[in-house]
């Protein structure tokens, strides 16, 4: 058999035991998340998916509990002021999620009487709530079933079952049904697949050093049996350096706009970047973007 041929009928086949085999290892192996406790609410879980899109648990941590502190349910965060808000996403970075987060707590009190709903439609329909995290929320804070997806869990799966090292650079519809047919059907082993899952990928199975060694199904791991082949997607993978973007020109704005306790005249954020055509442009995106206003003396401050 070719290994194309492999591949698939790996993919037809999800392999024996991965399940089980993961689940059991996460309850011993899982990280102390604040999330994670049997006090979790589920507007905790739903703030801690937002803030995790793209950043390191070990930035989120402190902010999350600052936040939870500060705003407990949908209705304190639906109330605060929006600079508020801001200043206490800190330098998680996108800080679009920030208000996309304001205005899901706003929904949440307007549609739902305050409460987080259980129902993914329900979900999907907020403000900022996309698939994975409308996934995430219903197993990780009311331990239903769903197919939870994210970068780790692709990988685990694309090594485990496909035998390649990473996914396509984007989600298929291939991949969405395989980690639907390996999602088990009742719903609290479905919730703890979808954890273990990728816990695996986040601190074993990860994207540049996997440990091996320590996986607790390398026994069953197509992409080990093959040998480690290469990333056959490499090429259409596209990284961008941090320093000198506009994404480094935003943040820092919005770094003097944290720190500051007044508007900040624009010849005080002429260091933000080297290029004074860049700044304006990214003061002109903040502005866009309804993280930052204007006024009429032409100072910068956060949204009241």
């Amino acid at each position: 058999m070719s290994p194309v041929s492999s591949s698939r009928q790996l993919l037809r086949e999800p392999a024996p035991g991965l399940v089980p085999r993961v689940v059991a290892w996460f309850e011993d192996a899982a990280r102390d998340l604040p999330w994670r406790h049997a006090d979790r609410t589920p507007w905790g879980v739903l703030v801690s998916e937002v803030m995790l899109q793209q950043t390191p648990v070990v930035r989120v941590e402190p902010v999350w509990r600052e936040w939870l502190r500060r705003w407990p349910a949908p209705a304190d965060l639906a109330a605060a002021p929006t600079a508020d808000v801001l200043r206490a996403w800190g330098r998680l970075g996108y800080p679009r999620r920030a208000l996309r987060l304001q205005d899901c707590a706003r929904a949440i009190v307007e549609r739902h009487d305050g409460t987080v709903p259980d129902d993914e439609g329900a979900l999907l329909a907020l403000p900022g709530i996309g698939e994975y995290t409308a996934a995430a929320v219903r197993a990780f804070a009311f331990g239903r079933r769903s197919v939870v997806v994210d970068t780790n869990v692709r990988r685990v799966l694309a090594r485990t079952l496909g035998g390649t090292a990473l996914g396509a650079p984007s989600p298929t519809a291939a991949e969405r049904s395989l980690a639907a047919d390996t999602a088990p059907l009742d719903d609290a082993t479905a919730a703890r697949w979808a954890a273990a899952s990728m816990e695996l990928g986040a601190v074993v199975c990860t994207a540049r050093a996997p440990r091996c060694h320590a996986c607790p199904v390398a026994d069953l791991c197509a992409w080990r049996a093959a040998g480690h082949p290469p990333d056959e997607h490499a090429h259409r993978r596209r990284t961008q350096a941090w320093h000198g973007t506009d994404r480094q020109v935003r943040g820092r704005v919005m770094a003097a706009l944290r720190a500051a306790d007044a508007p900040v005249p624009r010849a005080l954020l002429a260091d933000s970047g080297p290029d004074p055509v860049q700044v304006d442009r990214c003061l002109g995106g903040l502005v866009e973007d309804g993280l930052i206003e204007q006024d009429e003396a032409g100072r910068f401050h956060f949204p009241a």
